[in-house]
């Protein structure tokens, strides 16, 4: 049985739907407001708890051979990116689990002081580490699937907002890529006990993104470029106003300002690991897009 929390996100619902087609047994951690049908109709174990409650986590860790942490912090990195995760390792230790899953993030050992996600993040690496657990740490560059809805807009308006340094390089993973990688860390044992940067094949920079929407749609990129001063100074009015969501934008900045990329000698390991290509950014979305 495998337990995934965040079960009804981008990379959880991926997990979830390839560990059904491959007939393993799933407990999926999710929230009574989620929207969990589809998770159901294939099959999935529902559990409806709360990770911010350790009952919760004990109760959903009952009886499960694998844990799959998949889940985001919804604002509150404190709650959920930190406490729920140790929550969950010493819950998967009590229950003698056999592998942990933990989806971290790329930088997450940079030591960015404003981002309270990648501070969260690399506390439960190390908590991980030591735990005695067997357990794989990915950590992913930007995933595909968040642009989905940009390139949808972009469909729409031909218009792509870009903020910050339009050189900044990436290396966006299929989200679908993640998902395998993510369910075949369980029984690979190259991947046992490591940490694993996690990106795609291109290194690509962030101007290099509407580029590719444009020859998807085969239509001319009207680009705004908008300078980080203007997440500043909405962080700064926030700060008089709600505190916690100050603290929240202190991560997307830190997304916005530094380079998030796997090298190619990172990537070519991850593909010798798992033993796949890694797909591209604009094959992922030809694919979701019908294009």
């Amino acid at each position: 049985m495998f337990l995934v929390t965040g079960a009804t996100g981008g990379i959880g619902r991926r997990v979830v739907r390839l560990l059904r087609e491959r007939d393993e047994q799933v407990r999926a951690f999710v929230r009574l407001t989620s929207r969990y049908g589809e998770l159901e109709h294939r099959g999935a174990n529902i559990f409806i708890g709360d990770l911010r409650q350790e009952k919760d986590i004990e109760k959903a860790c009952q009886g499960v051979q694998y844990i799959i942490s998949a889940h985001g912090s919804d604002g509150d990195a404190l709650s959920l990116d930190y406490r729920a995760n140790i929550e969950l390792i010493d819950q998967a230790k009590a229950h003698g689990v056999q592998h942990f899953v933990f989806i971290s993030v790329l930088g997450a050992d940079r030591g960015y002081e404003d981002a309270p996600v990648f501070k969260a993040k690399r506390a439960v690496e190390r908590y991980l580490e030591t735990s005695g657990l067997n357990y794989t740490i990915l950590r992913p560059a930007g995933l595909a699937s968040n642009l989905l809805s940009l390139a949808e807009r972009f469909r729409e308006t031909g218009v792509y907002l870009l903020i910050g340094d339009p050189k900044n390089r990436t290396s966006i993973v299929s989200t679908d890529d993640l998902a395998r990688i993510v369910v075949d860390s369980v029984t690979v044992e190259a991947a046992r006990n490591r940490i694993l940067p996690v990106g795609g094949p291109e290194i690509l920079s962030r101007e290099d993104i509407p580029k590719i929407f444009s020859h998807i749609f085969n239509k001319e990129p009207i680009v705004i470029n908008s300078p980080l001063f203007a997440v500043d100074a909405l962080r700064g009015a926030l700060g008089f106003f709600n505190p916690q969501a100050q603290k929240s934008l202190g991560t997307f900045r830190t997304l916005l300002a530094n380079e998030f990329f796997c090298t190619h000698e990172e990537v070519a390991q991850l593909e010798s690991i798992f033993n796949f290509e890694m797909e591209t950014l604009e094959s992922f979305l030809r694919r979701y897009l019908a294009v």
